[in-house]
This record gives C-alpha cells, structure tokens and sequence, in this order.
C-alpha cells in the first residue's frame, strides 16, 4: 500500500516540505505504507539521508508544478510503476490533468494541498460560473483539498472551483522533536559568520526575493543600527536578488551591521534559531502560512511579522511578537527597538510563542490529521 506525494519544488534543504515528507513517511510507516516522494530535482545527499526511512522511495519529476507532456507522462511511468493507492500533490497547479490521470492508474484516492501565497492586495473572490463549472469538471477526482491555514481555505472556498465539504485546513507546522535550544549552537553560529559578541541578532529565514520584504527590513536596520549600533541583521537565505539587496544594504552603509549566510541546509542544526534574539518575516505578499515563524516560535523567540495572508493568525500581536502593516519600515524599526531594548519582554513573548507552536504548530499532530483525510 502506497502514497506517492508529489511536491512541485527542489529540494536543496532540510526545511518544512523536506521535515513534512519524513513525518509524513513516519506516520505511514506504523501503519505498513509507503510512501514515494517526488520532487523537481534530487535532493542533496544529506537532504535525502535525512528523508530516507525504511518505507520510502524517490523519484524525479521535472516541471510538474504546471503539467506539460513530459511531466504528464512522467508521472504516467510512475503511477504505473507503484501502483499507489493515493496520489497527494503538493506545489503544483491545482488546475491540472493529474487527478484525471491518477484515475485512469486506478489510483482510489487523490489529493491536493494548496500552498499558494497570493499577490500583494488579493481579496478572495468568487470565479465566474464558466470557469467554477469547468474547474468542477477538471478536479472531479480530487477527493480533498487541504488548506495550511484559514486564509488559504477562505481564499480557495471563495473560489467556488469545488464544493465547500471538500476542504479541510490542516496547518503547516513544525517538527518539535527536533527544537532543542543550544547556547554552544548559537556560538558556533556567531563564529562561523564573524558576528561580534553581544550583539543582538534580528533574524529573516528566507529567499531573498522582493516579495519576503527585504528592502522594507533594509530601511528598517537602518533606522534602529542609527539608534542602538549593537545590534546584527542577519538574512539567512539565496536568491536572484541578494546581490543587488548587498549593494543596497552597502550604499545605506549597513555593510557592518547586516550579514548574509546563503543558504542553510538545516536551519535547526546550524544554530540559525539558537543564535537569534528576534525573528522577522516582514513579507509584502500575501502568505498562505508562514513557516520561518512558526520555527521561530517554537524556539521561544519573539516574532515581528506584517499583516499580510496568514501570519495574523500565527502571531498573537502584542503577546507572542508584533505585527506591523506591510512595507511601514518605521514600524517595524520601532518594535525590533522595543524588543532589542527589553530582554525580559522577548523572553515573556518567546514563552508565548512556544506555548502557541506547541498547541497549533505541532507537526506530528498534522500530519495525524492528513493521515485520518487519507482514512487509512
């Protein structure tokens, strides 16, 4: 007995997808499945070491986030091959030919889970009929959308593509068996990126792309390094725009107060987390979830996020961290002080925070509640 899950991206770290998979093939493993994991690339070796359970198998599938040819016949050769009794598509195109095709495999049960941060200033919305009846039509075999927080199941319901009964919210969250705070991590962490002793970290987990709010953060450790000068921005992420996004933070003369680690392949061993004093995820989009601040949360840290998408339901403003609205980089300066200044009051909100991640973040509980949508 099978799941093939199929996720439209590389996997190049041990991040939430890759922590998702492994639980995932945990949780199928004690009850005698297993579990295909399909991504666009193949995963580092010790990336896929650490998603290598005993029950797993993987395969490549290039370019299935929007279906084509190849990638449709693809997928054919591997329905064929495992004969799964569930195909789950993570990151790909929720308008597609796949749950049709897993159908004609004789696959009993397809899933989808939408994962789609929407564009800056989206207000879900109803389609037109032409396209809900055709979308009906389409994703006629899907037997369950899940939705990672309430704003993707508002945005996705609104929609009308399919009946409301067939969406269920199942939050992304966090492997907790994993968090262990480590003050030798964080000083290892310090060591290897040369940042001095005692300075304060302000942490962003992210790409480095315009929609994460970079410039916006930019402008914002401008204001508070010109106030408290012992204080560290540090980005931890890549992306196509880090070189530029270096030229600025160099030209606004940040160069000694920002630092840029590229990337991570596992934020919770490297000592990302146990380093930092503050996590921002200050995104200008609208993110259907916000996982950088649940993990942040989960390791008892403060937490300064944008009211955009998802993130005002995972931070409590003014209890676990603060929110501020999209791009007020005076804002966002503002509270990172407040918060640099006021030790006792980061330990008060991180408390909060891990109490929080604890209750809705926890990932072996999600991943539980797909596996009862599965009904296994």
């Amino acid at each position: 007995m099978r799941v093939v899950s199929i996720f439209g991206v590389e996997s190049m770290r041990i991040g939430g997808t890759e922590t998702f998979a492994r639980e995932l093939s945990a949780q199928l493993d004690q009850r005698g499945w297993k579990n295909v994991l399909c991504f666009l690339n193949e995963p580092p070796r010790d990336v896929r070491d650490f998603m290598d359970l005993p029950n797993v198998s993987f395969e490549v599938l290039k370019d299935s986030v929007k279906p084509n040819w190849n990638a449709t016949k693809d997928l054919s050769r591997i329905l064929r091959v495992h004969k799964p009794e569930i195909l789950h598509l993570h990151f790909t195109g929720f308008i597609g030919v796949y749950p049709w095709l897993a159908k004609l495999h004789s696959v009993r049960k397809v899933f989808f889970t939408d994962q789609t941060s929407r564009p800056v200033g989206y207000v879900p919305h109803q389609s037109p009929l032409w396209k809900r009846s055709l979308a009906r039509l389409i994703n006629m075999p899907l037997t369950k959308v899940t939705c990672v927080s309430n704003y993707g199941h508002r945005c996705m319901t609104s929609l009308g593509l399919l009946p409301n009964n067939r969406y269920e919210v199942i939050y992304n969250s966090v492997d907790l068996s994993r968090v262990h705070p480590s003050a030798e991590r964080a000083a290892r962490f310090r060591s290897r990126y040369s940042i001095p002793d005692g300075r304060t970290i302000v942490a962003q987990v992210s790409w480095i792309i315009p929609e994460k709010g970079i410039v916006d953060l930019l402008k914002a450790a401008q204001r508070v390094v010109s106030q408290d000068p012992n204080v560290q921005f540090v980005f931890i992420g890549e992306g196509s725009y880090r070189a530029e996004y270096e030229k600025q933070a160099h030209a606004m003369g940040l160069c000694d107060h920002v630092t840029w680690t590229g990337l991570v392949t596992d934020p919770f061993v490297e000592g990302v987390y146990d380093a930092a004093d503050i996590v921002c995820q200050v995104s200008n989009w609208e993110e259907v979830f916000g996982w950088v601040i649940a993990e942040g949360m989960a390791y008892g840290k403060p937490i300064v996020g944008t009211r955009v998408g998802a993130i005002p339901e995972i931070i409590e403003d003014g209890s676990s961290g603060y929110l501020v609205d999209r791009g007020d980089d005076h804002a966002m300066a503002e509270k990172i002080l407040t918060l640099v200044q006021n030790k006792e009051l980061r330990c008060r909100m991180g408390h909060r925070g891990r109490e929080i991640a604890r209750t809705k973040f926890d990932l072996s509980r999600s991943v539980s509640q797909l596996i009862d949508c599965y009904g296994i």
